[in-house]
C-alpha cells in the first residue's frame, strides 16, 4: 500500500488528472448503469399496474357520465310541462288541438338536448304512437321500435340500454313515462322516451389517452363501432372481474387490461399493441448502454488530452490574458468566468486577470450603450423641439372650425388627419408605442396622401386585432410609407399598389410594407443598406429605424430591404414574437 502511495505522489500532475478524471467517470458510468437497469425493472413492473389504473379511472369516469344521463332521462319523464302536455295529448280529441300541444312539447325536449352535449338526439313516442324527434336525428327502424317499447314496458318505469347496431352506432337509453300529479300517482301510460348518447364524445373526454378503450356487453358491442379485433374471441378468457392477458390475433399482438362493472355488468377493455409498447423499451434500454459507453469513452480520452495539456499552455495563457487587459483582444484567449474560488497560484493568477479584464468590458460596453442611447434620445427630442405645438394646434383647430363652417368636409378631415399626425409626432410619451397606435398613425397619413393622390395612390393594409398590442418603436411605419409614396408612386404616373401586412417567422413577427414601383438597382440597394445614399427626403432615415430597434429590441431585430429594377421594393421590420 506504501509502495502504490509513493507512486502517486510521485506522479506528475497531468497524470494525476488523468487518473482522477478516469476514476470518477468510470464510477459514474457504473453508478449510471446500475441506475438504469433498476429504473427500467420497475418501469416494467409498473406497466401493467398503469394499464388497470387508467382502465378504472376510464371505466368509473364514463359510468358517471352514464349516470348523470340517466338522471337526465328521470328528469325528462318527470318534467311537469311534459307530464302535463303528455295528459293533454292523451286527452284531446281534437287534432289541432294535439297538433299544438305536440310543438310546445318538442320545444321543452330542445331546452334538454340543446343543454347536453353528449346526447345526439331526444325521441319521444306519445300514447297516439306518435314520435316526437329533436337534435341530430336518425331513424329507428320499425322492429327495432318496437323491441324497444318492449323492453321499456316490461321494465316498469326503469331505464333500459340498447346496443348499437349496423344501423345505428349509438347508444339507446329508453324508459316509459308514466302520469302522476302531485302525490296521485295513477301511473297512466303516457309514453316512451327513448335518448341516443353519443359514446364517442363520453369516451373521448372520460378515457385516458393510453391504448384502445374497447366496451362490451356479454356479446354485445358497445364501443367502438369497429374495434381491432373482434372481441367475442376473448370473451371466454374474461371470466373473472379484472385482470390482464396477452393474446394475438390477425398477426398482431394486444396486452389487453380489462375490468368488469359491478353496476352495468359491462366489460371495459384497454388494448395496447404489444409490440409497439415493449419494442421501443427495449430499443431504449441498448440506445442508452451505448450513449453511456460513448459518453464514457469521449470523457476518457477528453479528460486525458485536457490534463496533458494544462499545465503546458499555462504560462501563454497569462501572458494573453495581460494582454487582454490592456485592451489588446486580438492575441487573448478568453475564457468562461469560473464561479467557485480559487487558490492562488498559476490558474489563480489566470482567473484574477481574466476577471478584471471581463470588469474593464462590461465597464466600456455599459458607458457606450448609455451614451447611444442619450444621443438618440437627445437627438429625438430635437426633432420634436423643431416646432412649437401649441400655436400649430391652435392654428390647425381653426382652420378646421372654418372648413366645417363652409362645409369644406374634405378639407376638414385633411386638418384633423394632420393634426393627429402632429401630436403623434410631438408627443413626449414613451417611445414605444403598441402596434395598434402606431397603425392609427399610418391610418391618418394616408388619408391625407389619398386627397392628394387621389386613385393613384391603391393602399392596403391587413394586420390581425390579436396583434395590436405587440410592441413597436415610435415613428417607425410612417417614414416607411413615405417612402414609399416618395419613391414609387410621386415618379409614376400610373397607379402604385402598396401594401402593409403582418407575418411570423421562427425567429421574429415581422411588419412588412411592400410596393410595386420601379425598385432599385443593386448598386443603389447596397449603397442605401450601407447607409452611404443621400436620400432627397427629409423625415426619418431607414437606418434610423433600423438603429431604433436594435437598441429597443436587439441586435437580432431591425429592418431589412429587397428590390430590385421593375420588381418593387419590399421593407421588412423584424420584431420580437
Amino acid at each position: 500500500m506504501q509502495k502504490w502511495s509513493a507512486i502517486y505522489k510521485n506522479m506528475k500532475i497531468k497524470n494525476k488528472l488523468s487518473l482522477l478524471i478516469s476514476l470518477i467517470v468510470a464510477m459514474a458510468f457504473t453508478f449510471a448503469v446500475i441506475v438504469q437497469q433498476y429504473a427500467f425493472s420497475i418501469y416494467d413492473e409498473q406497466l401493467y399496474l398503469k394499464s388497470s389504473q387508467v382502465l378504472h379511472l376510464s371505466s368509473s369516469a364514463i359510468e358517471s357520465e352514464l349516470e348523470r344521463i340517466e338522471q337526465l332521462s328521470f328528469n325528462i319523464i318527470t318534467d311537469t310541462q311534459i307530464q302535463n302536455l303528455l295528459r293533454s295529448i292523451s286527452g284531446s280529441d281534437s287534432d289541432y288541438d294535439r297538433l299544438i300541444l305536440r310543438q310546445h312539447l318538442v320545444d321543452r325536449l330542445l331546452n334538454y338536448v340543446g343543454s347536453e352535449p353528449m346526447l345526439y338526439s331526444i325521441h319521444l313516442i306519445d300514447s297516439y304512437d306518435k314520435q316526437h324527434d329533436v337534435g341530430s336525428i336518425v331513424p329507428i327502424d320499425p322492429a327495432k321500435k318496437e323491441h324497444i317499447l318492449q323492453l321499456a314496458g316490461d321494465a316498469d318505469g326503469e331505464e333500459r340500454w340498447i346496443y348499437p347496431d349496423e344501423q345505428d352506432s349509438a347508444l339507446l337509453l329508453s324508459r316509459e313515462i308514466r302520469s302522476y300529479t302531485g302525490t296521485l300517482f295513477d301511473l297512466h301510460y303516457l309514453g316512451t322516451i327513448i335518448i341516443r348518447i353519443n359514446m364517442d364524445k363520453i369516451v373521448r373526454k372520460s378515457a385516458g389517452g393510453e391504448g384502445d378503450l374497447i366496451m362490451t356487453a356479454g356479446t354485445d358491442l358497445i364501443y367502438p363501432q369497429t374495434p381491432h379485433f373482434d372481441p367475442a374471441a376473448i370473451q371466454s378468457s374474461l371470466s373473472s372481474g379484472n385482470g390482464y392477458l396477452t393474446r394475438e390475433m390477425d398477426g398482431h399482438t394486444y396486452f389487453i387490461a380489462h375490468n368488469r362493472s359491478a353496476n352495468t355488468g359491462w366489460t371495459y377493455m384497454n388494448v395496447t399493441p404489444f409490440n409497439q409498447a415493449f419494442k421501443q423499451i427495449i430499443f431504449i434500454k441498448e440506445l442508452v448502454i451505448i450513449v453511456f459507453t460513448m459518453i464514457f469513452a469521449v470523457a476518457i480520452l477528453l479528460g486525458i488530452r485536457f490534463s496533458r495539456g494544462l499545465t503546458r499552455p499555462i504560462e501563454s495563457l497569462i501572458t494573453r490574458m495581460k494582454l487582454a487587459e490592456k485592451g489588446n483582444f486580438a492575441e487573448a484567449n478568453v475564457l468562461p468566468q469560473d464561479a467557485t474560488p480559487v487558490a492562488m497560484n498559476e490558474l489563480g493568477l489566470l482567473h484574477r486577470t481574466f476577471r478584471l479584464m471581463i470588469e474593464r468590458i462590461n465597464a466600456l460596453i455599459t458607458e457606450n450603450y448609455s451614451n447611444r442611447l442619450l444621443i438618440k434620445e437627445t437627438e429625438f427630442k430635437a426633432l420634436q423641439a423643431q416646432i412649437n405645438p401649441h400655436f400649430l394646434y391652435n392654428t390647425l383647430e381653426s382652420v378646421n372650425w372654418l372648413a366645417k363652417m363652409n362645409k369644406q368636409s374634405q378639407i376638414s378631415d385633411m386638418v384633423q388627419a394632420l393634426a393627429f399626425l402632429l401630436r403623434n409626432s410631438v408627443s413626449l410619451k414613451e417611445p414605444i408605442l403598441t402596434l395598434g397606435e402606431e397603425l392609427e398613425i399610418v391610418r391618418n397619413y394616408i388619408l391625407i396622401q389619398r386627397f392628394r393622390f387621389e386613385d393613384r395612390l391603391q393602399f392596403t393594409m391587413d394586420v390581425q386585432e390579436q396583434d395590436w398590442q405587440r410592441p413597436i418603436p415610435k415613428l417607425t411605419l410612417q417614414p416607411l410609407l413615405e417612402n414609399a409614396i416618395h419613391y414609387a408612386l410621386e415618379p409614376s404616373i400610373e397607379p402604385c399598389r402598396i401594401i402593409l401586412f403582418c407575418k411570423e417567422t421562427p425567429s421574429a413577427f415581422c411588419v412588412v410594407v411592400e410596393d410595386d414601383g420601379p425598385g432599385m438597382g443593386p448598386d443603389t440597394l447596397m449603397q442605401l443598406r450601407s447607409g452611404n445614399l443621400t436620400t432627397s427626403g427629409n423625415g426619418i432615415g431607414l437606418l434610423n429605424i433600423d438603429e431604433r430597434i436594435k437598441l429597443a429590441f436587439g441586435e437580432h431585430y431591425g429592418l431589412t430591404i429587397d428590390s430590385g429594377p421593375g420588381l418593387g421594393t419590399r421593407v421588412i421590420l423584424s420584431l420580437p414574437k
